[in-house]
């Protein structure tokens, strides 16, 4: 079930749910505005041929900063990955949905492509995967509404909540935009095999 403001607000007072910081205006009827941070990941022009899962890429992206008051541009078809100013904490009982602005969907801007999901256990900020489908490049503002957060409950307290030693939770307590590591999961198929 997908909590509304009233219980959003408990869940805030008890600690289940921990958004930092948070103006009181951004809690909506069933969810909460989120904002973007000041630091964008862009795609280099790589010497790599292409983007090989098995191997990390340090050099695939490099970080750049929004200006207070000057727009970061980004292009028709272009791809960043940005975060939230917001530090999201989650209890064991309930789990989040990233999910765009309509007024930003309207104009070809889509936060996502497919890490919606907040597991709970979940601790940091939140990394947003933007791209442009537009025809004309769209401005991002730091500080500006980027998306909106919903919650929803657990049908029981997860026994393995994200950030767990039992699971490989690679994220847990990012501050910044975070580059993929999916190469970690082949390291680890490496490690078993031997």
């Amino acid at each position: 079930m997908v909590l509304s403001d009233k219980t959003i607000k408990e869940y805030l007072e008890k600690g289940n749910i921990l958004i930092d910081p948070l103006d009181e205006k951004d809690i909506q009827p069933a969810s909460v505005d989120l904002h973007i941070d000041n630091g964008i990941l862009v795609f280099k022009n790589s010497t790599e041929p292409f983007i090989d899962l098995r191997k990390e890429l340090p050099n695939l992206t490099e970080k750049i900063e929004i200006q207070k008051e000057e727009p970061f541009m980004l292009h028709p078809g272009e791809f960043v990955l940005a975060s939230t100013i917001e530090r999201i904490k989650l209890g064991t009982n309930v789990v989040g949905r990233l999910e765009g602005k309509s007024s930003l969907g309207r104009v070809g801007l889509l936060i996502h492509s497919t890490a919606g999901y907040v597991d709970p256990g979940w601790d940091g900020q939140l990394t947003l995967e933007l791209t442009n489908v537009a025809k004309l490049p769209i401005t991002l503002y730091y500080g500006m509404r980027i998306g909106q957060i919903s919650f929803l409950d657990l049908s029981s307290e997860a026994e393995n909540p994200y950030g767990s030693s039992k699971l490989s939770s690679r994220y847990q307590g990012q501050s910044d935009p975070t580059a993929s590591k999916i190469h970690i999961d082949f390291d680890s198929q490496i490690k078993h095999t031997e």
